[in-house]
């Protein structure tokens, strides 16, 4: 159900280490199973934020039942991911949350 989005002008040396960090990560800060989670990543594409292209992000996160009361934690810990990770720092980081309905939301050849 949560996908997790990374856009980045940033070049990620070993994808799948990271991929694998931001699974954990969005299945952990949700208490979904990791089985469920997808994390899209494109990286080293053009990207200007507030006038530079110093490293940046894009993300969006969407999950059904998203809990709009826990974004400010969400947007902390995949801030913080990027830091750790990318080393982009937070405040060259945009996040944009979405809460699906499970009708909305296809999988395995029917909704949730």
């Amino acid at each position: 159900m949560p996908v997790l989005k990374i856009q980045t002008n940033a070049t990620v040396a070993d994808e799948r280490a990271f991929i694998v960090k931001a699974s954990e990560a969005v299945a952990d800060d949700l208490g979904k199973p990791e089985r469920y989670v997808m994390v899209v990543l494109e990286q080293g594409m053009p990207l200007l934020f507030g006038g530079s292209d110093a490293p940046a992000a894009y993300l969006e996160l969407k999950s059904i039942g998203l809990p709009e009361a826990r974004t400010e934690a969400l947007s902390a810990s995949l801030a913080g991911l990027m830091e750790r990770t990318l080393k982009i720092p937070k405040d060259r980081v945009y996040i944009e949350f979405a809460n699906a309905k499970g009708s909305m939301w296809g999988w395995n050849g029917s909704t949730f």
